[in-house]
């Protein structure tokens, strides 16, 4: 690679003037008909609370029914508009779209070197090689100057053809072709399904170094499909952005995508135009996600929580148990991780026995068996417990299930199995067990119970007398609630006091 022009030094900004949204740029070609593209891009960025700022690589005249034209900037004129950017709006991710000449891409991936040396930003790459009207924009020096821009990208979103014309073995398995592109050095590989088999979903596959997770939904049968490309990898850069993990925003970029999809529009003769949804507020636009030793769905739901869960004391002890059971809470968790197969089986027998004297519910936490044998009223399990237990068994016993979460991926894991509650966690930093996962926050807190849409949710991590109200204000049923009533100096008083707490918020928000 050349040496870039110019040099990547920029003044630090006060604290104080950070914007609020985060900026991502968008390296893609002016679609004048509106719907891919920058234009596309931009709307996305926008719509999913990003400042978008753009460097245009082409300008095309076209319209829904074909690109008529298409005439690449200089490379001048590229390198000027990232320069500008550079100087006084500094990238969180930066997506890619058409890049129309090889010689292009090498400045480029000259210029990323340098830039993802100075800055932690992430790439997110749709490598837009002809249309959906059937025309292509692709030579083998193009193709060779992409592959040489692998290693600079973080998240390369080629569909089944781009993926066969980047691998150059377009006859192979997917894997095969994923493989080739992973060893010239991009990171993380998505193939997008859509052009696919017709069958009843469309299945996008994620490749993480060895790790390989799929995400099927729904396959929509709409006309209005322009831009879904630009759309999908610009709403992963926007959730990226905002801090979400790999695997958490393509979750919520591909729910993004199924709504815009569902309420795409008409603007032409031609394919209409992708909605604008806003940010992912349906279980059902949620993407069905296939992962190691997950377990499939069953045909029915768990048993479900007629009554609020309400303030949830987790605790690891019969001696807090019956300190806390007299106060009433909505719901208690014993979570016993020390002692013999036979003293857990007698700590779960006694507390069952005192949930029913005193009409709690009670949740154990792991030892599903145990809460089988021992009559309980339901079970919580963690990701890793979900897989080796037998879901089918618990069911049949009657027994509620409630699963953690930690993020939009395990979130939608868990829905999937159709559980009576979900937990989601962490909120904020917690010393009760280590993590790790990042805390969730309130915002990202409050983005995540609409999509459980009918599914109870609880609140963990970190609640304490500070926060407790803010976490109520995000609409959760319940407040699951550890060191702040178990390391209290009066742990019932403590319950008894987040209990008014509970009661005076949802007194006052009916």
């Amino acid at each position: 690679m050349q040496a870039a022009n110019t040099s990547l030094a920029r003044p630090q900004p006060a604290a104080a003037l950070q914007p609020a949204k985060p900026l991502v740029w968008s390296i893609a070609a002016s679609d004048s008909g509106g719907g891919a593209g920058i234009q596309a891009d931009v709307l996305t960025l926008q719509d999913l609370g990003c400042h978008a700022c753009t460097a245009i690589t082409a300008i095309t005249a076209q319209n829904s029914l074909a690109v008529q034209a298409l005439e690449p900037v200089s490379n001048k004129m590229l390198q000027a508009q990232l320069d500008a950017l550079n100087s006084d709006l500094p990238a969180r991710t930066i997506k890619i779209g058409l890049l129309p000449t090889a010689e292009m891409i090498w400045q480029l991936a000259d210029w990323l070197q340098q830039y993802k040396q100075q800055h932690p930003v992430l790439v997110v790459a749709d490598p837009v090689l002809g249309s959906s009207a059937g025309q292509h924009w692709h030579n083998e020096p193009l193709l060779d100057a992409w592959r040489a821009l692998l290693p600079m990208i973080d998240v390369l979103t080629p569909n089944l053809p781009e993926l066969g014309l980047l691998s150059g073995r377009p006859h192979h398995s997917i894997n095969e072709q994923v493989a080739l592109l992973q060893a010239l050095g991009a990171s993380s590989v998505l193939v997008k399904g859509g052009h696919a088999s017709q069958s009843s979903e469309v299945t996008d596959l994620l490749y993480q170094h060895s790790d390989v997770s799929s995400f099927s939904s729904k396959r929509l049968h709409t006309p209005h499909q322009h831009g879904t490309g630009c759309t999908l990898a610009s709403a992963l850069a926007a959730v990226l952005a905002h801090g979400y993990p790999l695997d958490d925003a393509l979750v919520l970029a591909r729910a993004y995508l199924q709504a815009a999809l569902e309420q795409g529009y008409a603007t032409g003769a031609g394919p209409g135009t992708l909605a604008k949804p806003g940010w992912p507020s349906r279980q059902s636009d949620l993407p069905r996600v296939t992962r190691a030793n997950w377990p499939k769905a069953p045909a029915e739901p768990f048993a479900g929580i007629s009554q609020p869960l309400g303030i949830y004391p987790v605790v690891d002890s019969i001696e807090l148990l019956q300190q806390l059971l007299p106060e009433q809470p909505g719901c208690i968790q014993l979570r016993i991780k020390l002692g013999s197969a036979a003293e857990i089986s007698a700590e779960i027998a006694e507390a069952v026995a005192l949930c029913r004297k005193f009409q709690v519910r009670l949740f154990i936490n792991d030892h599903w068996q145990l809460a089988i044998e021992h009559g309980a009223y339901g079970v919580h399990l963690g990701q890793q417990d979900v897989a080796q237990a037998d879901l089918a068994a618990i069911q049949h016993a009657g027994l509620r299930l409630g699963i953690s979460s930690h993020g939009p991926f395990e979130l939608a894991s868990a829905l999937q199995l159709r559980p009576s509650y979900v937990a989601l966690g962490h909120v904020f930093p917690t010393q009760t067990k280590q993590m790790p996962s990042q805390p969730q926050g309130l915002r990202k807190l409050a983005l995540s119970v609409p999509l459980c849409d009918g599914t109870p949710t609880v609140a963990i991590g970190g609640i304490d007398q500070h926060s407790f109200a803010k976490v109520c204000a995000c609409k959760v049923h319940g407040v699951a609630m550890v060191s702040a009533i178990t390391k209290a100096e009066q742990p019932a008083a403590s319950l008894r006091h987040f209990k008014q707490l509970w009661e005076q918020h949802y007194a006052y928000h009916r």
